[in-house]
Parts: structure tokens; sequence; C-alpha cells
């Protein structure tokens, strides 16, 4: 499940993943950001996955490739343990700012 909430004082946009983030969300996901082209900072709360698989590596990919086009800056935040060795192992710690 995605959940997404916009603050329009700071431009930010929160994007909050729960569950499994799998291909199954590659439409919500897409949809959470793509409706919010005027956000300068994109968060995207990780602390309710359960699993990743590589495509929802690819999607934070395409958030990044959306955020740098406009500007923007994108932070992967409250990862647990787990998501955040997967992250590592893929090198997103040098793409990302990340936060546990």
């Amino acid at each position: 499940m995605i959940e997404n909430r916009y603050d329009e004082n700071s431009a930010h946009l929160m994007i909050k993943v729960n569950g499994r983030f799998d291909f199954n969300c590659h439409g919500l996901f897409r949809k959470a950001f793509v409706a919010k082209p005027q956000a300068k900072t994109y968060t995207v709360d990780l602390s309710g996955v359960s699993y990743l698989d590589s495509s929802a590596l690819g999607m934070l990919l395409l958030l990044r490739n959306y955020a740098d086009v406009r500007g923007a800056k994108v932070f992967l935040s409250h990862c647990s343990m787990v998501v955040s060795q997967i992250l590592k192992m893929a090198n997103f710690n040098r793409l990302f700012t990340i936060s546990e």
C-alpha cells in the first residue's frame, strides 16, 4: 500500500510504503510522485516495508530521475536493518540520503 502527503508550504512530498514493495506497487508509487511535480523534496518512508525486490529498487531510481530533472532531492527514511542492508548492497547509499 502506498500513502502520500504533500505539504504546500515546504513543497515536500512524503510517500509511505507499507507491506510488500514490489512490482504490484508500481502504478500507485509512480502516481504518488507524478501527482506533485512541484515538490522540491521527496521522502520515501520505508518503515512499513516487510519485503522489497529489484522492481522496488527500480521504482526508487525512477523517482530519483524524475526528481533530478526538476532539481528536487529524494530521501529514504525509516529503513529497517534488512531494508538498509539491501539498499547498501545495491549501492543506493551513493545515490540517496538514507536514514534508519
